[in-house]
């Protein structure tokens, strides 16, 4: 009998060893918040491991006492990495600290158009940041900063695209979108062409995000294609037209008297709002053709975090509608 229960034994372990190991087999740690630490007020750096991507992520909270909804806000381009996150750019410390919602910001994702790509990619690594976000993060959060399970989500610039992106994702997740300077544009030509200079900056390869020219996923992504996805979501969404705005002066606290700050948002800038523009047009009447409302704010102006902080103000209103959120 025991010679018996010793080649069973032997058996099975021969078997297994022949079976491949999978991530359902081998799930490693779990998403989990590994720390949180204060940073006065209402604010608060929560380190969380996500599973997915295999690494902590640093997150922004501003918590009010209480139950509330969130908002999600994501960074531009660099991630919040180099810059700085949205809480040292704009004001939007002080402007929730008064109102009751939870405001995120995950600070990281450089070039990521925070979504899941097809490949782990040489310069970035691995990045399936819509599974952190509709997935992982969420729920971590709500059980402890005492969310309600209502959410909002907006970004800027390249995360505009992201918010659109993850509302289409994630149909009934959030009851709104704030699309910020985005282009939200990723099938034709010209669209492809600027995805792809926004992640070449960073050294990094789209065909690792989305395949080659060919593959569906880009059209997956694209929010004009995806449109009709977004009806029942409240939507904000703002483009400038390239042209001198309000804060493109020497006198705009952003600038400072540096002139050449002022030349660089202007050419730079200006070009970069100008592509914007085209693309949210697009959007815009697609939204039109549905009979989707949408909010829209177009504006002189470029491409530059002052006017992303005015939208954050002037889409507030529309969503805390969206949220339930009561404004005294």
């Amino acid at each position: 009998m025991h010679r018996l229960s010793r080649t069973l034994i032997a058996l099975i372990a021969t078997f297994a060893a022949l079976v491949p190991t999978s991530a359902a087999a081998d799930p490693g740690p779990e998403s989990a918040i590994l720390d949180v630490r204060p940073l006065g007020g209402r604010q608060y750096e929560v380190t969380v491991y996500s599973a997915a991507m295999n690494r902590s992520i640093p997150v922004w909270v501003s918590h009010p006492d209480g139950p509330a909804p969130a908002l999600y806000l994501l960074n531009a381009v660099d991630g919040g990495e180099s810059g700085g996150p949205w809480s040292n750019r704009t004001d939007v410390a002080q402007f929730f600290a008064d109102k009751q919602v939870n405001v995120i910001t995950p600070i990281g994702g450089r070039a990521s158009f925070y979504t899941d790509w097809i490949s782990d990619d040489p310069t970035l690594g691995r990045n399936k940041w819509s599974t952190f976000l509709i997935h992982e993060l969420p729920p971590l959060l709500e059980s402890r900063f005492q969310m309600t399970g209502r959410n909002a989500v907006a970004g800027a610039s390249m995360s505009a695209t992201s918010a659109l992106n993850l509302a289409i994702e994630a149909p009934g997740m959030y009851q709104a979108v704030g699309s910020f300077s985005g282009c939200p544009r990723t099938t034709d030509a010209a669209a492809r062409n600027y995805v792809r200079s926004e992640l070449g900056v960073f050294r990094a390869n789209a065909t690792n995000m989305w395949g080659a020219d060919d593959n569906p996923a880009w059209d997956a992504h694209d929010p004009v294609i995806n449109a009709d996805r977004l009806r029942g979501v409240a939507l904000y969404i703002s483009a400038g037209n390239g042209a001198p705005g309000v804060h493109d002066t020497l006198g705009d606290p952003s600038v400072a008297g540096n002139v050449g700050v002022l030349a660089d948002r202007m050419a730079v800038g200006g070009i970069m709002e100008t592509v914007v523009k085209n693309c949210t047009d697009a959007l815009v009447g697609r939204l039109g053709s549905l009979g989707i409302p949408a909010e829209v704010a177009y504006r002189n102006g470029t491409h530059a975090w002052p006017y992303w902080e005015d939208d954050v103000h002037d889409s507030w209103p529309l969503i805390a509608g969206a949220l339930g959120v009561q404004e005294e």
